[in-house]
């Protein structure tokens, strides 16, 4: 269950970025940043340590997402560090995401691969899924590089684990109960 501070901020978000017609921008580079938290715990550390000076913060920031990323994304992302929301980023973002989608009539499937997908594989994952889930979904690709190979999708509450690793587990489990 999402928090209603985290829906909160991401309905103020996506309302802001819907008026000013940057939706997509912030919510793919929400997602971007959000990921590199995820995967950069020296980054995280840095936004979420509450002895860094906010000026140090900001600075992190602006090195990261300067001339990269729309000013609106630039702010909200200053404005959740300032306060102290930093950790609360990844939720957030996908929150908007969520929200974006909904939007457009559609439910979000996160999908994690090692390696970038092209847009044709995209659509047939997309495709699969909506089979799978029985909804329209629309395909927001994180590259994960812990996954050795294969694809993670979580579509709401749902995840179909088409990876390596997942395929590894279960054959080592074949070979163990036999």
């Amino acid at each position: 269950m999402i928090d209603d501070r985290i829906k909160g901020y991401a309905q103020g978000i996506f309302e802001m970025a819907r008026a000013e017609g940057h939706l997509d921008a912030v919510e793919d580079e929400l997602l971007a940043v959000a990921r590199a938290l995820e995967t950069a715990p020296e980054l995280r550390s840095n936004l979420t340590d509450p002895q860094l000076p906010l000026e140090k913060k900001q600075g992190i920031i602006d090195g990261l997402l300067g001339g990269r990323a729309s000013s609106l994304t630039v702010g909200v992302i200053q404005l959740l560090v300032s306060q102290d929301r930093a950790s609360d980023l990844p939720a957030i973002a996908t929150a908007v995401a969520a929200a974006a989608a909904a939007s457009r009539d559609k439910e979000l499937a996160e999908v994690r691969s090692a390696v970038p997908l092209d847009e044709e594989t995209v659509g047939r994952i997309a495709a699969a899924l909506g089979r799978a889930t029985g909804r329209t979904v629309e395909v927001k690709v994180v590259v994960d590089p812990d996954l050795i190979g294969g694809v993670v999708a979580r579509v709401g509450d749902t995840v179909i684990d088409g990876s390596i690793a997942k395929r590894l587990d279960s054959l080592r489990q074949a070979v163990r109960s036999n």
